[in-house]
Parts: structure tokens; sequence; C-alpha cells
């Protein structure tokens, strides 16, 4: 995992806001965070209970390799094979 992965993880985890680099964590409430790549809504993250809702929308329009590597630290299942990116074993 990168350093801003791992950074963006323990902001989560500590419910603080945070920014580096191009990545941004937002402190919805009191176990919902938002994560933004280049100002962009990537995911939502609920500490509760661990689960990510990968906003599919800006997959969907920046599949970059960057957008994967933040949504799989976040504990994502996103994959791409044969130029078709899947999210949770499904195509999007």
């Amino acid at each position: 995992m990168r350093k801003i992965e791992q950074a963006m993880i323990n902001a989560i985890h500590n419910r603080k806001a945070w920014a580096g680099g191009n990545t941004t964590v937002q402190v919805l409430d009191d176990v919902n965070s938002a994560v933004y790549l280049h100002g962009h809504h990537i995911a939502d993250y609920n500490s509760g209970n661990g689960f990510v809702m990968v906003n599919k929308d800006t997959l969907r329009r920046w599949p970059t390799m960057t957008t994967k590597s933040r949504l799989r630290a976040l504990g994502a299942k996103v994959s791409t094979k044969a130029g078709v990116t899947y999210v949770d074993g499904f195509a999007i």
C-alpha cells in the first residue's frame, strides 16, 4: 500500500478530515467518510461496518490506476479485464 493510501486509511479510522497530494478525506458523520481524488468523489466508507460504497459514475469516467488503487486500499474489489472495469465482479 502506498504511503498516501495509508495516510488516507489512518484519517478515516481516526475520524479526521485530511488532504494529501491528490486525495482528500471528509468526515460526514460518526461513522461515514467521503474520499475524493482530484476533487472527484470516488467512494464513501462506513467505519462502523467497513462497507465501501464505490461511486461508479466517477470510476466509469476515470478508471485510472490511481482511482482503482485508492479504492482497493479502502477494501473495494475493483479490477480491469480486457479494458472493462469491474466492481465486485460486475462490469460497470
